[in-house]
């Protein structure tokens, strides 16, 4: 199985109020998610709030997770405002034994066309690893073309492409990237989505709650990747709850709220973010698969 394929579970990365790595909480998470058998573990993706870590405090992060799996593949979020530093951050992941990299077009002034094919083409040749197109715009506020990810696809290490769910239908999305961009490994994101785009023919599911449940995402994932519709949708019935959380207040508080009400952290969300209310934790409760 190729790298991008199949569930990528995401976890959130617990850390103290100073941003210390919660080393110990971070080896549960990564070692429930190989238990649980996804194809491969999103470190330091969006819900591994990844931008408020500094280098040293990823680096901890990655050796952490490569020294707890056995076999997983781990694949790790290099995004940066610096083009240079990004550099730095993937080579740094090579060196503590990642197997592929996750990249968005993090930058406070909206970025071109032009910067962000010259971003990637610099980060893909800092390391030998398979490299992700991360694409975010609600975060980075800049949305890849078909076109441009057809030639971010021709650099020698860009590999996939992890998609948000599209405001339309979805089939039309996906067929559009796969005209671009033949053979490149095409994901999406938005948990309430996927198992649609699984259905629909895309490649690999970048899944916020396979970082918490990955047995039962996963088995979602594989009833979807089968084609057997009526059993995903069975499935994935029982996650709607969740799913409504995930939308109204976003999955990172969400699935932080959840791992403390399983007793895996303690740990709250990166300031300025905050805990969610008594009322939105009791609603977390009641949702849990």
């Amino acid at each position: 199985m190729r790298l991008f394929t199949g569930l990528s579970a995401f976890p959130i990365t617990p850390m103290t109020p100073s941003g210390q790595v919660i080393a110990d909480n971070l080896a549960t998470l990564v070692r429930r998610i190989e238990a649980g058998g996804a194809d491969s573990i999103g470190l330091l993706g969006s819900t591994g709030t990844y931008m408020f870590l500094d280098r040293a405090q990823r680096r901890r992060a990655v050796a952490t997770a490569l020294a707890t799996v056995t076999s997983t593949p781990v694949i790790v979020g290099v995004g940066a405002l610096r083009t240079d530093t990004a550099c730095d951050l993937a080579r740094d992941a090579a060196a503590e034994g990642a197997s592929g990299l996750l990249l968005a077009p993090v930058s406070y002034t909206p970025l071109t066309e032009a910067e962000v094919y010259d971003h990637f083409q610099a980060v893909s040749s800092a390391t030998d690893l398979p490299l992700c197109i991360y694409s975010n715009p609600g975060t980075t506020r800049f949305t890849f073309s078909p076109a441009l990810v057809g030639r971010l696809a021709a650099l020698p290490t860009v590999a996939a492409i992890k998609l948000p769910l599209p405001a339309g239908p979805l089939a039309p999305d996906l067929a559009a990237f796969r005209a671009a961009a033949p053979g490149l490994s095409i994901g999406y994101s938005g948990d309430w989505g996927c198992k649609d785009a699984l259905l629909a023919g895309c490649d690999a599911w970048f899944s916020v709650a396979g970082g918490l449940w990955p047995e039962a995402v996963v088995r979602l994932a594989r009833t979807a990747m089968a084609g057997d519709r009526a059993e995903a949708d069975r499935q994935d019935a029982a996650f709607a709850p969740l799913w409504d959380l995930f939308q109204t207040h976003g999955g990172l508080r969400i699935v932080y709220a959840a791992a403390a009400l399983m007793g895996l952290t303690t740990a709250d969300p990166p300031r300025p973010l905050l805990p969610v209310d008594e009322t939105v934790r009791a609603q977390v409760k009641a949702a849990l698969p």
